[in-house]
């Protein structure tokens, strides 16, 4: 009994700084669409909570670069404590005893932070699912309340990784579950947003099949970039083109994308060879220029399509594309640098939204066509 109240009493605490910290955005939020039609305030809501939670993907990505994916290991709180302030003796002890290792002062701040903004997502989530469900009457039949349900489901997913990400000791796989579904979260909420002020577009079909695979190529080199990440394969190879002085490296994929082993261990259950992380990091580079030459590629034929209102989304594709080019090969060449390895999160967030967006018109179109 003792310990099961451990751990709800930081939990309780935890959801009270959730509410805390939410407050404020949905206060403000109220006070600037007070009087607003019903529609125009749920989408003010849901692209807050899109703007946030973007935010809060490139925390994370900051927690886990910065190596602060355990700078409190246990969940919900910090030595069963709400924050770093409770745990300081406990801190003080690990820090002392390895005063470079996952725990110290700054890295337990850095992930409970994340913590805390994590429940403050959470709480908007709750507001907008309850919202959408009060006024789905009254807001008309633009989008379905399940949307928001559904979203709520996934965030509460989300919580769950989190979890295990630390209780599982930065497990890969776990980890970049725990990317993936924070990219996941921000596509169901561009859909939503962008349901409350339909901009239909059309495209022709050929076209649009080709949105939807750059869409799950995209996907498919966020996970495997994550899977990099996690693994900390960046600096396999220091040099471009080639790696490690050659064209192609001595590799060992079999090891490399054994994807349930603990961090840093092997197929076999011994350490991580060299050669894993060269593969995993070649594989990605590969990914990264089928992506890029299919980007440019789709903005090309967009720029080049008749209906003049997919012109800017050429230009958007492109530059995002050129975005990912540039923080990709800055995080090689440079030595994996903090700001270009949070500046390449958020470049594949942001084109994981565009293509959401760009799709979620393009459906629309073809409803208002079909109806």
């Amino acid at each position: 009994m003792a310990d099961a109240g451990s751990a709800v009493s930081p939990l309780l605490s935890m959801a009270a700084l959730g509410l805390l910290l939410a407050a404020g955005p949905l206060l403000w939020l109220q006070l600037r669409h007070r009087g607003a039609a019903p529609t125009r305030r749920l989408r003010a809501l849901t692209l807050l909570t899109l703007f946030l939670t973007f935010d809060l993907v490139l925390f994370g990505a900051f927690t886990r670069l910065t190596d602060s994916g355990l700078g409190c290991p246990d969940w919900p709180g910090c030595y069963g404590s709400a924050s770093p302030l409770g745990a300081t003796a406990h801190i003080d002890a690990a820090q002392s005893a390895m005063p470079s290792g996952p725990v110290t002062h700054g890295k337990a701040w850095v992930e409970m932070i994340h913590r805390y903004l994590a429940t403050a997502v959470g709480v908007l989530l709750l507001a907008l699912c309850a919202m959408t469900w009060r006024l789905r009457t009254r807001a008309g039949p633009l989008l379905s309340p399940w949307w928001a349900t559904a979203t709520l489901v996934w965030v509460c997913v989300q919580g769950a990784f989190g979890a295990l990400t630390v209780t599982m000791k930065l497990f890969p796989a776990i980890v970049t579950m725990h990317l993936l579904g924070g990219m996941l979260l921000l596509m169901l909420l561009a859909v939503q947003a962008q349901a409350y002020e339909p901009r239909p577009l059309s495209m022709a079909r050929g076209l649009r099949r080709a949105v939807w695979a750059m869409l799950g190529l995209s996907l498919l080199q966020v996970a495997l970039g994550a899977w990099v990440s996690t693994n900390y394969a960046v600096l396999a190879c220091t040099d471009f083109p080639t790696c490690q002085g050659r064209w192609w490296p001595e590799t060992d994929f079999e090891h490399g994308f054994a994807l349930w082993r603990e961090l840093g261990v092997g197929k076999d259950g011994g350490w991580l060879p060299f050669a894993a992380l060269t593969a995993i990091h070649l594989t990605h580079r590969l990914g990264a220029a089928v992506v890029l030459t299919g980007l440019l590629a789709l903005a090309w034929a967009l720029q080049l399509s008749r209906n003049p209102d997919l012109k800017p989304w050429a230009l958007r594709l492109a530059l995002v594309a050129l975005w990912q080019l540039a923080s990709g090969l800055s995080n090689v060449v440079l030595g994996w640098p903090l700001i270009a390895a949070v500046a390449h999160t958020g470049g594949a967030a942001a084109l994981l939204v565009l293509l959401t967006l760009l799709l979620t018109r393009v459906h629309q179109s073809a409803h208002r066509t079909l109806s």
